[in-house]
């Protein structure tokens, strides 16, 4: 078993008010089940694993882009939306945020005792990976978030975040079962994060004789470890900026849904009637689903599907985000009775947004573009935290 990665986000706080969060279930399900129906179920687990993965997941879901809120809301609405379905998608998710924490091990068990893997191996690994990461990795922070995934082959991932004592940095911990030898000896393929100076890793192969005497301890350097793990910095800034995103990646898929649409373009996706800012989105969704990991570096470009639900870049365009969750939906029903090409035909949208970038030099003004999805967001169906969108001739009427 190996840490798989990590992240440092700013510390936010708020709720996710109903309207997002019953939204953001209906498409973290279908998204959750589109790879199931593609991959299966250990590749949700490992996707889950992947912190540059989970934060795009949750930008394309309408959450701020960069805080730490992602981490909680993604997994409540995941939990939500998945566990009813549980004996259907072979996949179940346990815990979760503070008191939901401590019901972990009872609802692994109630789950093993449905599908017959071992339940009290699996309360071992949740209780040893939240040990390690509270306690034998004395990093400065307290987790105070813990879910368990696991499907019914006894696949799991673990997603955790603990909060700096200082109370303005959270960091989201990741752990996946895949190639599982030892808790306590070398279980991480790295520990990183903001370089805070010497902390304390029981649990390194060096710490043999501390773990043996209690008489010494080690310590690793993290720079020394930056190249074996996935590690995701999130910056204090809480709009998007031009430099968090890779804009030829953003250009191209931004040209294929709103310019090129040649002729033959809607008949290829099969999806007649449904317009370019719509395109945009799906073109997102497909990259989460099928994208490799690499694509996942820029998580600020996926928040251009659904926007932020504090207005960043933009305000969730509600009538696309919906149109975006039927469309998906529907194209996961047929393909589960043999009918792919809906699905297919959204797969093939992220590769014809690939294939567009060879070449492709972006030429967008990028404060331009927020402005103008911003303008635009009453048209859509725009709302935040702090209200509905209004026509810009209603919002000038309001200074006078």
């Amino acid at each position: 078993m190996k840490r798989s990665g990590s992240a440092d986000l700013p510390l936010h706080y708020g709720k996710v008010p109903s309207w997002l969060a019953d939204r953001m279930s209906k498409l973290g399900f279908a998204i959750t089940e589109a790879i199931i129906t593609e991959y299966g179920t250990s590749e949700v687990l490992r996707r889950l694993s992947d912190p540059f993965w989970f934060q795009s997941l949750g930008a394309v879901m309408g959450m701020d882009w960069h805080s730490s809120g992602i981490t909680t809301s993604v997994m409540g609405a995941l939990k939500k939306a998945i566990n009813p379905h549980a004996k259907e998608l072979g996949i179940y998710i346990c815990g979760g945020k503070g008191k939901h924490s401590r019901n972990t091990p009872q609802e692994l068990l109630t789950y093993s005792a449905r599908t017959g893997i071992d339940g009290q191996e699996l309360v071992r690994c949740s209780k040893l990976s939240a040990k390690v990461d509270n306690t034998a990795v004395q990093d400065g922070f307290q987790l105070y978030m813990h879910s368990f995934i696991v499907d019914d082959k006894g696949l799991w991932t673990v997603v955790q975040q603990g909060m700096q004592t200082s109370g303005s940095t959270a960091r989201r911990y990741h752990w996946h079962s895949a190639g599982m030898n030892s808790f306590v000896d070398e279980p991480h393929t790295a520990i990183c994060g903001v370089n805070q100076g010497r902390i304390l890793n029981l649990v390194a192969s060096a710490a043999l004789p501390a773990r043996n005497s209690i008489l010494s301890m080690t310590s690793e350097d993290p720079q020394r470890m930056l190249a074996e793990i996935r590690h995701l910095k999130m910056p204090d800034h809480h709009e998007v900026k031009a430099k968090d995103i890779d804009l030829k990646r953003l250009g191209a898929m931004l040209w294929l849904s709103h310019e090129k649409q040649p002729a033959d373009f809607a008949e290829l996706l099969l999806l007649e009637g449904m317009g370019p800012r719509t395109l945009q989105s799906m073109a997102l969704v497909s990259e989460v689903i099928y994208g490799s990991p690499s694509r996942f570096d820029d998580p600020a470009r996926f928040s251009f599907a659904h926007g932020g639900k504090d207005g960043h870049p933009f305000p969730v365009p509600v009538k696309v985000y919906d149109e975006t969750i039927d469309v998906l939906t529907k194209a996961v029903q047929k393909a589960k009775i043999g009918a792919s090409d809906k699905l297919q035909a959204i797969q093939k949208l992220g590769e014809l947004s690939r294939m567009a970038e060879s070449g492709f030099t972006p030429n967008q003004n990028f404060e331009a573009l927020v402005e103008k999805e911003r303008t635009d967001s009453w048209k859509y169906g725009g709302r935040t935290v702090f209200g509905k969108s209004k026509p810009p001739q209603e919002q000038q009427l309001k200074l006078f």
